[in-house]
């Protein structure tokens, strides 16, 4: 096969979240150990309305001396129809360290002066809801002052 396959993706919601102050765990593993608490937030999209519950959620990051982050969310969503969604994502944040600082210090920056990449999962036992269960998506972030948001696509 000399053709790759091609990769399709449809847009399926905006994830916006509120975050609390990140407890900060210290050096582990080479990295310095962050857990964030996730205060709440927003999905919305054609596919899919819904609130994130402000708890438990978090964030699990883990910052490289270099500024790269590697993050480690879980959440849970109240869907408009009352269903309950379980959201997992691992992700990338990497870019110039002066890029990743400003970031850090809580400041605006462009999406595309650094690099934002989730991958996330759900599980859920609302039948009308039960293709998330069936599906792979990715996001695509940027870190606003108020919090993170990603533009979730689904992998076809």
């Amino acid at each position: 096969m000399d053709t790759p396959l091609p990769l399709r993706t449809e847009f399926l919601f905006r994830i916006a979240l509120t975050v609390g102050a990140p407890h900060a765990i210290g050096p582990s593993r080479g990295t310095e150990l962050r857990v964030v608490p996730v205060t709440g937030g927003t999905v919305s999209g054609p596919r899919l309305t819904a609130e994130v519950l402000p708890g438990p959620a978090g964030d699990w990051l883990r910052v490289e001396p270099d500024g790269t982050t590697h993050l480690d969310v879980r959440l849970t969503l109240r869907a408009a129809g009352g269903g309950l969604v379980y959201c997992q994502y691992s992700g990338l944040r990497a870019g110039p360290p002066e890029v990743l600082a400003r970031l850090g210090r809580g400041e605006a920056v462009a999406p595309e002066a650094y690099y934002f990449r989730t991958a996330l999962r759900f599980e859920t036992g609302a039948a009308d809801l039960a293709w998330l269960n069936r599906i792979v998506a990715v996001g695509v972030g940027q870190r606003l002052p108020e919090g993170p948001v990603y533009d979730v696509y689904g992998v076809m």
